[in-house]
């Protein structure tokens, strides 16, 4: 019994048989995909915008050899003709982008980025050029759904650049590849101890027995490894949040667990008497009642569990968006870049269903709907005040599911961290910085410093005035003529000091959704919906 309620924990909360097989690897890149990297790039003319909240500052010319930053020069002051003088001189073989006005930020991290499923139809090339296209140039997959070893070997070609993708940091789920091995905790440490030396960069957690689950994260703290967990109904019920950031967690996923660290006059959620874990309409119906049983903010447990968390350095990574149908069903399932972007089979996917995961919508309307958007204000609440804090809370995305799409899924996570009330200074720091963090990787990533890597995001809009500028649609604005235009999103997105043109990546997934829908001969249609030669 044991076993079986740790292989459910870990596969069929997130990743039903149908929806998780590998998925067909990243072609190599092609020529043209990507400039550089060169001898020396200078970025000319930017408005920086860095990841440690320092207020933008330009203009600024960033120098880049290869794959690092060797300078960062003033080089004027805004609304003046900029002084040549001071500008950074071009070597010989050096190559000079022209980004006077834009504004750079340091590149995008996302926490929570799985890489495709084969029932979604959504491969690696999709995923990735979608990723690119949002300026996201690191990925942490949660759970390596296509297998280690297929990870790791994108890992590899991504980090030597031989393909257009994120650099990525594989975190299998806990017991992958072997889990009649993880029923004892001496089993789950020789586990632990196996995926370090396969190459893992730290393990995904649903929850666990809390001897084996104490074990696993002991183990895996002593290597040096980092880890997540989405604390699942399973075992949450004597292993929340907070057992796991004592036991050596480093980040949580989602809220699940938090709620119940949080019950003050109850120990386990209210599940109705006909409730079952299987069918997900219960399950996510349920769950936007739970902060509602939680102590109420700013009371004494509420701030208690808090400082709790704070005095361990515990990292929150919420990923607001991937529950926001739930608030919203027809606003997610009307998102515009779907007729674009969405393909046939992943819009099939996320259609009414009671297997395919996140797609319960069985019975989906006005209560529900209305109990989650209070879900969310007490969620962001508390995420809000842990920043204020001095809590780290990071961004990801957990695109792939419940209409949420691949790279704009990310930028709508950078929206409701501004609903939540972070400024949007604070919001950049969570998607650049604090990812960097969190992941071990600040001292490579995460703000434009002298010697770090050469990852950036530059857009012709200020996204610190509008997020949406950031969307591959782009926003919406009327010209001097009161015509509506668009703006055009990320312009260019670098990875290791390699000029990508985000506008092109956007333009190869359009060109696949388009090729998927003639060769399929489908189209988007909503739910129940039909055509009248149909009817």
């Amino acid at each position: 019994m044991r076993r079986l309620l740790l292989i459910v924990s870990c596969l069929l909360l997130i990743f039903s048989q149908q929806a998780w097989s590998q998925v067909d690897a990243s072609p190599d890149r092609a020529e043209g995909e990507g400039d550089g990297p060169y001898s020396q790039l200078i970025i000319r003319g930017v408005t920086l915008i860095n990841g440690n909240c320092a207020p933008p500052r330009g203009p600024i010319d960033i120098v880049v050899e290869n794959d690092r930053i060797v300078k960062i020069q003033v080089v004027g002051n805004p609304g003046v003709p900029i002084n040549q003088d001071r500008r950074p001189q071009l070597k010989e073989g050096g190559y000079e982008l022209d980004a006077e006005g834009m504004y750079l930020m340091p590149g995008f991290v996302d926490m929570h980025g799985h890489i495709g499923g084969r029932a979604q139809g959504a491969d690696a090339e999709y995923v990735f050029k979608l990723w690119m296209g949002h300026g996201i140039t690191t990925i942490r997959d949660p759970s390596c759904g296509n297998g280690l070893d297929w990870v790791l070997e994108h890992k590899e070609r991504s980090n030597q650049n031989t393909i257009v993708a994120p650099r990525i940091e594989a975190y299998t789920v806990f017991g992958q590849g072997n889990y009649d091995l993880i029923n004892t905790p001496e089993g789950a440490r020789e586990w632990v101890r196996a995926n370090a030396e396969k190459g893992a960069d730290g393990i995904k957690f649903f929850g666990a027995n809390p001897d084996i689950m104490g074990a696993a994260l002991d183990e895996n703290k002593k290597l040096g490894l980092r880890s997540a967990c989405h604390h699942a109904q399973m075992d949450v019920g004597r292993w929340n949040v907070v057992n796991s950031a004592h036991a050596g967690l480093t980040t949580m996923e989602h809220w699940y667990g938090l709620p119940e660290a949080l019950f003050a006059d109850r120990t386990v959620q209210d599940y109705p008497v006909d409730y079952n874990y299987q069918n997900e309409q219960n399950r996510f119906e349920e769950a936007g009642r739970l902060w509602k049983q939680a102590a109420p903010p700013y009371s004494d447990h509420w701030n208690a569990v808090m400082e709790e968390l704070l005095a361990l350095d515990f990292t929150l990574d919420p990923t607001f968006n991937i529950y926001e149908a739930n608030r919203d069903l027809m606003r997610a399932r009307r998102a515009e870049w779907h007729e674009e972007y969405t393909l046939p089979s992943l819009w099939k996917f996320y259609q009414p269903s009671r297997i395919s995961h996140g797609s319960y919508w069985h019975a989906w309307g006005t209560e529900q709907e209305v109990a989650w958007r209070e879900n969310y204000r007490l969620w962001m609440t508390f995420v809000n005040e842990y920043k204020n804090r001095g809590g780290r809370v990071t961004t990801g995305s957990d695109s792939g599911f419940i209409f949420q799409l691949y790279g704009f899924a990310y930028i709508r996570e950078l929206e409701l961290l501004r609903e939540a009330g972070f400024h949007p200074l604070e919001v950049v720091r969570s998607a650049t910085l604090y990812g960097a963090e969190a992941l071990g990787m600040e001292d490579e990533i995460g703000t434009v410093e002298v010697g770090k890597k050469a990852d950036f995001v530059i857009v012709a809009e200020n996204p610190i005035a509008d997020f949406k500028v950031l969307y591959g649609t782009g926003a919406i604005r009327l010209d001097e003529n009161n015509e509506v235009v668009r703006t055009e999103g990320v312009r260019y997105t670098v990875k290791d000091g390699i000029v990508y043109d985000a506008q092109q990546l956007l333009e190869d997934v359009k060109a696949m959704v388009k090729d998927s829908k003639s060769s399929e001969g489908v189209e988007i249609r909503q739910p129940g919906e039909t055509r009248a030669k149909d009817r």
